[in-house]
């Protein structure tokens, strides 16, 4: 059980897990979990933290395309974001690169959602480490990450 794991069953929010065998070479996760397990590649959801210097965020946009700083940092209500150091995503998280899952995390850091999740019935995000993706509804994954917000902040590659 992965913390992610924990925290959806004590919300009673349905879930599906879906595991995989992870390849210690891949550096592109969301897209290895996509293949692997069969999936629309634009269901599966990455989990970006990035900061503002004072504050750090929680941004969840497609493996198919990137996370717009400027839009990310507009629904955010912060002026400019850069992508988080990993050391300070690992700690702030407690999960590693490659395996952060949105839900669960150790410190609850506000979330931003890209709005195409919305169009699916079913997204897939990390379960809290390599190799193990978590199913369920954009709005329960929004009630998951403490009421995160959906905005326009994915772009395509």
């Amino acid at each position: 059980m992965t913390p992610a794991i924990n925290q959806l069953k004590k919300l009673k929010i349905a879930f599906s897990t879906h595991e995989y065998e992870h390849d210690p070479q891949c550096v592109n996760f969301g897209e290895e979990a996509a293949e692997k397990l069969n999936l629309d590649p634009a269901s599966v959801f990455k989990t970006l933290l990035v900061t503002d210097d004072k504050n750090t965020y929680v941004t969840i946009v497609p493996v198919t395309g990137t996370l717009n700083l400027k839009r990310a940092a507009s629904a955010l209500g912060v002026k400019k974001l850069r992508m988080a150091e990993v050391k300070d995503a690992e700690r702030l998280t407690g999960y590693l690169v490659g395996g952060i899952s949105p839900i669960g995390q150790k410190k609850r850091l506000v979330t931003c959602i890209d709005q195409s999740a919305q169009t699916f019935e079913k997204i897939y995000v990390s379960g809290g480490q390599r190799g193990l993706d978590i199913g369920l509804s954009p709005n329960d994954l929004s009630l998951a990450c403490h009421n995160a917000t959906f905005a326009d902040i994915g772009e395509s590659k």
